[in-house]
């Protein structure tokens, strides 16, 4: 039966190419970069005017009453924001649960000094985490020096941390960490530099030390060091592609004793008109066992139905260990993205878990976004 299932999944991706809603569709649909809507050059979080203009006019099926007058400054250099996210996750088959989840209750602040240096900070109430740097455009062509608390800038940074490639499942379906270390609690203190050598590619390097949980070793001993390259060039007005590199060397806290671990990644996108389909492969040597590698696969399609709706499908992989037999999980991710109002954001999921030994715990999700 789960064949079927699966079967019927990947003709629903091959015919109707569906998509799970990401930060970087944004980009790669315009043919742009992260920075273009949002205030940290790496995309994510707090938007900017630009991308402040497009959650209330372009991203909803009923853009917002221009009669109601709202915005998110004080002053003409303060910028404020929130982001609360709550979901509805239950597990079906044999270890059937239900959990009402309180997922994040951010509020985020930036503060332009200048044109060219602004200071941004985020802080999570529920996770208890809490991102703030400064950022100085002072490099040719608008590059820049970050410095502070900040999420290091490695692959495609999906919105759904559960991805195997960002944090996994955190232990809720297996009771096991599966899933990469970029999940909702991951952040480095340290800097970052970005260059942009062309209007197509952008390269980021960042040096820093891991806080948060567990606690790591000082700077000076093992810091944690990160790269990424990225190409963005354009083929006409509808037709965007991205594709680039990502590494990542960190001392993995899952090992014992604890180990330097080597983070290699590659990810590619294109984008044609309303159809926009991204994926990404990582491998990691001594990331959960010793002498061993993790890898995981992600890929992600999506079609716009209708302004404010997406139809949804994400395929995710990981093999935690290529030195034990059996033990690669998968799953099929389908649903909605829908944008019914001005900020609002709501997306119902069903996902296919799939596992050796064959066990029926597939589950489903219904997640609510509240952001301005």
């Amino acid at each position: 039966m789960k064949n079927l299932i699966l079967s019927i999944s990947i003709i629903f991706l091959i015919f109707f190419n569906i998509k799970i809603y990401s930060f970087p569709r944004f980009a790669l649909k315009a043919g742009s970069n992260c920075i273009d809507c949002h205030v940290n050059p790496t995309g994510g979080e707090m938007r900017n005017d630009r991308g402040w203009n497009m959650s209330q006019k372009y991203l909803t099926m009923s853009p917002r009453d221009t009669a109601f007058k709202v915005s998110n400054k004080i002053g003409e250099n303060i910028r404020f924001g929130v982001d609360i996210r709550g979901q509805i996750l239950g597990t079906l088959g044999n270890y059937k649960r239900i959990d009402f989840q309180n997922m994040s209750g951010v509020l985020y602040t930036n503060v332009d000094l200048s044109e060219q240096i602004n200071v941004f900070a985020r802080y999570d109430f529920e996770n208890a985490v809490w991102e703030g740097f400064g950022v100085a455009h002072i490099l040719p062509n608008n590059g820049y020096i970050k410095g502070g608390t900040f999420i290091p800038n490695f692959g495609i940074r999906l919105d759904d941390h559960t991805a195997y490639t960002r944090g996994g499942d955190m232990g809720f379906i297996t009771n096991q960490k599966l899933g990469f270390i970029y999940d909702p609690y991951y952040v480095e203190t340290g800097g970052e530099v970005g260059l942009y050598f062309s209007d197509y590619s952008f390269l980021t390097v960042s040096i820093g030390r891991p806080i948060g949980r567990p606690a790591q070793p000082l700077l000076t001993n093992d810091p944690s060091y990160t790269a990424r390259l990225q190409f963005n060039p354009s083929l006409s007005e509808d037709v965007n592609l991205l594709f680039g590199g990502s590494w990542h060397r960190f001392r993995s806290t899952y090992t014992f004793p604890q180990s330097i671990a080597d983070m290699y990644g590659g990810f590619a996108g294109i984008s044609i008109g309303n159809f926009t389909l991204m994926g990404e492969y990582d491998i990691a040597k001594n990331y959960l066992i010793i002498n061993s590698l993790t890898n995981a696969l992600m890929i992600e399609a999506s079609y716009r139905i209708i302004r404010g709706l997406d139809a949804v499908v994400r395929y995710d992989r990981i093999d935690p260990s290529t030195n034990t037999a059996n033990d690669d999980h998968s799953r099929v991710v389908i649903g909605l993205d829908i944008f019914p109002f001005p900020f609002v954001e709501v997306i119902p999921q069903y996902r296919i878990q799939m596992e050796h030994p064959d066990i029926p715990d597939n589950a489903f999700n219904l997640q609510f976004h509240f952001f301005y």
